[in-house]
């Protein structure tokens, strides 16, 4: 089955009537996404994720939200350890709410899991989804709280998006690595905001972005481009790691 939204195969929606019976027991591995480069990125989550990601603006015009760079190949996610734990300390929370993804059906968002998540038991192992009474257990309702919350940063988030579109800020980018043997990787189909275009804003647009905070955010998002570099050192690491696990 093609996955959906990068990461998951066959999410369902949780129901009594299907999931009466099943539990769930937490991986210690990132293995699902180790075959994506790029994850969504919430507003909220760009201080912390300047330490360690380049951070970019994806997709159309009117559908532009901010991503993480976890690779420079299609396929290729360098932020796993051989053991697939994450890397480093700060986890996007996109990853961090997998198996679990709302969907939207008209006005309503439903809580569902990737089935093929390999936690996903009905066999007993794990907490179950509900109680012998048939109530949400108290694990998927604090899941349900912690989606609901990202929902709402990235309604935020689009918000943020369309102001910066609006004003004009940015512009297409492309990475290019040379790696220890002269190869040369290129990465693009993303966008940056271009200093020039943020320095050129009247006083009056400037304030406005100050007093919402998201001057801040686009500088966080610009100094964040340093790491570009820092994925060059990973990528080379993960080249060596190869004949080193072959020997």
């Amino acid at each position: 089955m093609t996955k959906q939204l990068l990461i998951y195969n066959t999410a369902v929606p949780i129901s009594r009537q299907r999931h009466s019976d099943c539990c769930l027991e937490p991986s210690t591995h990132f293995g699902f996404s180790s075959g994506i480069n790029s994850v969504p990125l919430t507003a909220v989550e760009f201080p912390l994720a300047m330490r360690d990601y380049p951070i970019v603006f994806a997709g159309q015009a009117g559908e532009i939200t901010p991503a993480v760079i976890l690779g420079l190949r299609g396929d290729q996610n360098l932020f796993l350890n051989p053991d697939l734990t994450w890397a480093v300390r700060y986890i996007p929370a996109f990853i961090r709410r997998y198996p679990f993804v709302f969907s939207r059906v008209e006005d309503r968002f439903l809580l569902c899991i990737d089935e093929e998540y390999e936690g996903f038991s009905r066999e007993g192992r794990g907490q179950p989804f509900f109680t012998p009474e048939g109530e949400m257990a108290p694990f998927v309702a604090t899941v349900l709280n912690f989606l609901q919350e990202y929902q709402n940063q990235f309604q935020r988030t689009q918000a943020f998006c369309a102001r910066i579109e609006q004003l004009g800020l940015l512009e297409p980018m492309q990475a290019q690595v040379v790696g220890t043997d002269g190869e040369t990787t290129l990465l693009s189909g993303f966008q940056a905001v271009s200093r020039a275009k943020l320095k050129a804003l009247s006083a009056d647009r400037l304030a406005d972005l100050v007093g919402t905070d998201e001057l801040e955010l686009l500088y966080v998002h610009l100094q964040s481009l340093n790491n570009f570099e820092a994925l060059k050192d990973r990528m080379v690491a993960a080249r060596a790691a190869v004949p080193a696990r072959a020997a």
